[in-house]
Parts: structure tokens; C-alpha cells; sequence
């Protein structure tokens, strides 16, 4: 797994820069108003997994699935829902890395 390096973005704009997304997954940091940018540069959709840590009455909860479709770029909110209690981090899977960058950003607090 990759640690994704969170980019704070100025009040006045900033550019994206995406990586490529690790074939065995990535780690990113959490918080309010985190995002992860997922670019899908490929002729087919990809899904993205969020890993959701924890239980509710012993029961685990779900992870999310988000879709990209073909040529598109999404934007996932990852809140400390998503924050791993061992690691401090969101970890995250693809069902296939062809052709899919993913950049993590942030505003200003």
C-alpha cells in the first residue's frame, strides 16, 4: 500500500497532482473536508473501496463502494469514518488500477 500525500489547497486555488493508484491499494489521511480525487482514465469503470473499520453491536459495517465510470473524475469526502484506530488512516482498494490516478486534497481549516 501507498501512503497518498494530502496536497492543502490555498483560498485562492490550487493544481491537482495525481499519482497512480497502487495495485495493492492506498492509504490516505482523514478529516473533515478531505477529499479523494479519483481519475479514470480508462475505457472501463472502476470501483473504489473504502474500507470502513469497526462494528456496531458486533456487526461489521459495510464498506464503500464508489463507481468511476470511463473518463471520469469523481471526488469521495473520506471523514474519520473511514479513520483505521491502528493506523490513523483511510485505506483504500481498486478493483483495477489501469489507467486511474487518485490525489488527495484539502482546504484550509
Amino acid at each position: 500500500m501507498a501512503a497518498l500525500t494530502s496536497t492543502v489547497m490555498p483560498l485562492t486555488g490550487g493544481t491537482i497532482a495525481f499519482t497512480a493508484a497502487a495495485a495493492g491499494g492506498d492509504t490516505c489521511q482523514t478529516g473533515a473536508g478531505v477529499l479523494l480525487v479519483v481519475k479514470n482514465g480508462d475505457a472501463s469503470e472502476h470501483t473504489v473501496t473504502l474500507v470502513t473499520p469497526g462494528t456496531v453491536n458486533g456487526l461489521a459495517i459495510a464498506d464503500r463502494e464508489v463507481t468511476v465510470a470511463a473518463g471520469a473524475q469523481v471526488g469521495i469526502p473520506v471523514n474519520d469514518d473511514y479513520r483505521d484506530p491502528s493506523t490513523g488512516r483511510a485505506s483504500l482498494t481498486y478493483d483495477a488500477v489501469t489507467s486511474v490516478e487518485v490525489a488527495v486534497i484539502r482546504g484550509l481549516a
